[in-house]
């Protein structure tokens, strides 16, 4: 199997699992406990069926949408990944390029690879930045001006991993950050020697934008559940959230949010946008999924913030259903962490040339020419 064969979510995921080693595969594809959230967050889309208008004379769908301020080309962007390049060596710089390419948005995890200052020097595309709160509160300071000095367009602050969800895939798999050679899992790494090789001969792995804050998980390997839980504050509350926004004081989003509750909260404080999302079903097992709150929560807030639903995105369909649900734009991370394992930036630009063939070829299908033009009447649900 080749690049060029990759035409779905299962092509891409397949080719990675050829190329990438067990314990690191299993960290992409695995979720918490018994991995019914996981499942779910995909699953739910299923449970409604779009509704089409035909004669329409849609003619050239407009695919165009607003968030964090930022005018993007189509309602999908890239979710904040951590440790990509474990996935690939060009890891953040091949996300960041791929997603200029098709002016979208790059989102950076507070846990990148590569440094806030490479990415901004790299790309002129959008970039949003992913704040973890730290138990040291002078890392959120640092991120957060780092982020305004470099001219991130927006940034969102993840609130569902203040302790770590229970990955059983990597216990078992051994997976740690940096990766530790053990002989358990030195088997999988041998069979991979394409993989070993660029680890080896490309630049040393890192967490390079905390690397001068903290040496676990860059020079001192720590399972990520460890080093979650030795490093973000638990006791994090709305008033380090408010603390955040006021001190960014730009486009920002509470990453996390399940609730018409937390939504309301998020208005509140200042939040410009909210990430639906459970993490990809990789902290809380039996939480509900994404979809799932998408229209009780824009029925609330819907006028008064933009809703971003991230989690489960697999086919253009479910970027518009869920867009139909109430949602601006969707954002996916599981997906593009395998095309990037699959092929690097080639990977990531054939997985956004398919959701941007799929969403147009279905917007017209649907009788829609642009994308406001998908709402609550374009699906039914059958319960």
């Amino acid at each position: 199997m080749s690049l060029k064969n990759c035409y779905n979510f299962e092509d891409f995921r397949k080719l990675a699992k050829k190329k990438l080693p067990a314990p690191i595969f299993h960290y992409i594809d695995g979720g918490a406990d018994d991995e019914i959230t996981l499942n779910r967050n995909t699953d739910a889309f299923n449970e409604c069926d779009l509704v089409p208008n035909i004669l329409n004379s849609v003619g050239e769908p407009d695919l165009t949408t607003k968030v964090f301020g930022t005018e993007i080309d189509m309602p999908i962007f890239l979710s904040p990944t951590a440790m990509q390049s474990l996935y690939h060596p060009d890891g953040d710089k091949a996300s960041a390029l791929a997603a200029e390419k098709f002016g979208t948005i790059y989102s950076m995890s507070t846990m990148a690879s590569f440094s806030i200052e490479e990415i901004s020097n790299l790309s002129k595309g959008p970039k949003i930045f992913q704040l973890y709160i730290h138990k040291d509160k002078s890392i959120t300071d640092d991120l957060i001006d780092r982020c305004k000095v470099a001219n991130f367009n927006g940034m969102c602050i993840t609130v569902d991993t203040i302790v770590a969800g229970n990955r059983e895939r990597d216990h078992r798999t051994g997976f740690t950050t940096p990766p530790k050679f053990t002989l358990e899992s030195l088997f999988s790494f041998a069979m991979r020697p394409h993989w070993v090789f660029n680890y080896f001969t490309n630049k040393k792995f890192e967490l390079a934008n905390i690397k001068h804050k903290t040496d676990k998980g860059t020079n001192i390997a720590k399972s990520v559940m460890d080093y979650i839980n030795e490093q973000y504050d638990p006791a994090m509350n709305w008033k380090d959230a408010e603390y955040v926004v006021k001190k960014w004081n730009g486009p920002i989003a509470l990453k996390g949010v399940m609730s018409v509750e937390d939504a309301k909260k998020a208005i509140d404080i200042g939040c410009t946008a909210i990430m639906i999302s459970n993490h990809g079903g990789r902290q809380l097992d039996g939480s509900r999924s994404p979809f799932d709150q998408v229209k009780a929560i824009s029925d609330a807030v819907g006028d008064k913030l933009e809703i971003i639903l991230d989690g489960g995105v697999r086919r253009g369909t479910h970027v518009l259903k869920a867009i139909a649900a109430g949602a601006t734009a969707c954002s996916f991370g599981k997906a593009f962490l395998f095309s990037l394992g699959a092929g690097g930036q080639k990977g990531i630009e054939r997985l956004l040339q398919n959701f941007k063939d799929e969403i147009r070829r279905n917007m017209i299908l649907m009788g829609c020419k642009y994308i406001k033009d998908l709402d609550q009447s374009k699906i039914i649900y059958r319960k």
